[in-house]
């Protein structure tokens, strides 16, 4: 099957990659685990081995391929993930796997935000760059709006780095896969919605000290804690940026 550049497809064609990439999950701990873009199926084929798999598939080509070459029994959803109501498929207990599209490999992090109290974890590959984005801590160049936002819910780790010849046909970047872990955290000690506002003004503007890049969201700035707003976002840690989330919102007007 011809991978199709508007679905970001670079199929993954190294078997000893596959199979790490498939034992990196303990499938006993899950009631269900969801595929995302299986393409070719060369996860697929493993999954099935372990468990009964809902691989969610976009394109229809993908579909018919899967069907005929995996298994015409295969569970498989014909949909976008990011438009797809997952609320019809999450059980209590769900894991996501992936060599997920690098175009969009953001948003799917994002959607499953969205649900973190039923994923429990999550095995990736995204593009390099984007996975040491996701898994960068305080205090480095990398870390940013992502890192605090999902290190917020989710553990973070890197398990390996793959070449471009791995992949058919070859991206233009290098590779990792990641796992994350969700914490214990059910819920931030703060409004969430303002907390994620408050990182994304934050590092819009990085490279101010956040008294300055915060200063449209801060209606009295003697009440507010001024060692940390005279500290640069990168500085901050997720903990820390719930403590700055309450400090605005309690003195708001």
């Amino acid at each position: 099957m011809k991978a199709k550049k508007k679905f970001g497809q670079n199929f993954l064609i190294n078997e000893e990659i596959v199979k790490k990439i498939i034992n990196s999950i303990n499938y006993e701990k899950y009631n269900q685990i969801i595929e995302v873009g299986p393409g070719t199926g060369a996860l697929s084929k493993h999954l099935l081995k372990k468990c009964n798999p809902v691989l969610i598939e976009i394109d229809e080509d993908a579909v018919s391929f899967l069907k005929k070459n995996i298994s015409e029994k295969i569970n498989i959803v014909q949909a976008d993930f990011l438009k797809i109501d997952l609320n019809t498929l999450l059980n209590n207990k769900n894991a996501v796997i992936g060599n997920f599209p690098y175009n969009i490999s953001t948003q799917i992090l994002f959607k499953i935000l969205d649900h973190k109290n039923k994923i429990q974890t999550i095995v990736g590959m995204f593009q390099k760059e984007v996975a040491e984005r996701i898994c960068s801590k305080p205090k480095s160049k990398k870390y940013g709006i992502i890192s605090v936002l999902i290190q917020a819910y989710y553990n973070t780790e890197i398990l390996f780095n793959v070449q471009k010849e791995h992949f058919s046909p070859q991206p233009k970047v290098e590779s990792s896969v990641i796992k994350l872990r969700r914490n214990s955290i059910k819920k931030l000690k703060c409004d969430e919605k303002k907390f994620r506002k408050i990182v994304r003004i934050s590092f819009n503007q990085r490279r101010k000290k956040l008294k300055n890049s915060l200063k449209t969201e801060i209606v009295d700035f003697k009440k507010i804690d001024l060692d940390l707003l005279n500290k640069r976002a990168e500085e901050l840690s997720v903990e820390n940026f719930v403590t700055l989330t309450n400090l605005i919102h309690q003195h708001e007007s």
